[in-house]
């Protein structure tokens, strides 16, 4: 099968970066879906593991962890799912990813693909979802039933993959006031169209930008950008016993003292975790896929396509990588067919 994959750990612009190669086709076993990929998405966790120090592969290894597909086999111990049965998810990280012709996931962690969706607009979905709904409801511990409507949430990186997500979470299912951050005009008007109430800069004074919109504090705060550099502003601006979730890993400890007066819970989240390490509750996933898909066919929800880079091959891969790493992008970048 054709596939995109990488043996050295090489900044995009080299050509060997990701490369196109031929691997043999997989086999499906225990719980597995073989799924014959239709489109990917790209995420900044594919630049970061192409790009991270490290010996060279032993071999080739793909990346990507965001597809949508057919399935063409199950394992013999899968149950959610036939053949024929279409699909989308990330899989996990710690197996091959879906940047080739077909591809293994375990059925508890993949979802039935929203019907009013193409398998493109599909792909651009899973990681994301995943992600900001366990960020907003299973960290932060938000309602989805409106019980906490009204309440305010901060999201810092607005327009990006995720943050297009929870911006519509939050809002539909939720009823928070969302303030998003966006530094440029055009990922303003994108996080306005998804359902922003308030939009700040976060490369401006965002206390100051709050406190002009009438809020002192906010309740909740998503960061979804690096958590360093905003650190000192999520600490002065997270109310009183309020949250903080971030989705970013920090190389140096973060001052956590800053937090202590307010009692305010910080958390972390990771939407491999379940995956990583084999939880009980793994299913979850599968059921929070589903979930998303209703929401989507029911127009309550939108996917966040921002651009289709085209073909699935070594080259448009690199500029999907190399437009990620610029960190100017709107949306998600999605590429279809082989």
């Amino acid at each position: 099968m054709k596939a995109i994959a990488l043996t050295q750990h090489l900044p995009i612009n080299h050509p060997e970066s990701l490369r196109d190669v031929e691997l043999a086709q997989p086999l499906a076993l225990g719980r597995d879906l073989l799924v014959k990929i239709e489109a990917i998405s790209v995420n900044p966790v594919d630049t970061k593991v192409r790009g991270a120090q490290g010996p060279d592969e032993a071999a080739p290894r793909v990346l990507g962890w965001d597809a949508a597909g057919t399935v063409v086999a199950v394992g013999p111990e899968a149950s959610l799912f036939q053949v024929g049965d279409t699909v989308y998810y990330a899989g996990s990280i710690t197996r091959a990813g879906a940047n080739s012709e077909f591809h293994l996931v375990d059925e508890r962690i993949a979802g039935r693909k929203p019907a009013s969706l193409d398998f493109a607009h599909a792909a651009a979905l899973p990681l994301t979802s995943i992600t900001a709904w366990e960020a907003l409801f299973d960290r932060l511990a938000i309602r989805r039933d409106g019980a906490h409507a009204g309440k305010s949430l901060l999201i810092i990186g607005g327009a990006g993959g995720v943050g297009s997500i929870a911006i519509q979470l939050a809002k539909q299912l939720a009823g928070l006031r969302v303030v998003a951050t966006a530094s440029r005009a055009e990922s303003a008007q994108w996080c306005r169209a998804l359902g922003a109430d308030d939009i700040v800069d976060h490369n401006g004074d965002m206390p100051a930008q709050l406190a002009a919109l009438g809020l002192a504090n906010v309740d909740y705060v998503l960061c979804l950008s690096d958590t360093d550099p905003h650190f000192d502003a999520i600490a002065q601006v997270i109310a009183p016993q309020g949250s903080v979730c971030s989705i970013v890993s920090n190389t140096a400890p973060l001052p956590m003292e800053k937090l202590f007066g307010k009692s305010v819970k910080f958390v972390w989240e990771m939407m491999f975790t379940r995956s990583m390490f084999g939880t009980p509750d793994m299913i979850e996933q599968h059921h929070l896929l589903n979930q998303i898909g209703v929401l989507v066919d029911g127009g309550q929800l939108r996917t966040t396509l921002g651009e289709n880079f085209g073909k699935i091959n070594a080259a448009n891969l690199r500029r999907a990588h190399e437009a990620l790493e610029a960190r100017r992008t709107i949306g998600k970048i999605v590429l279809s067919g082989f």
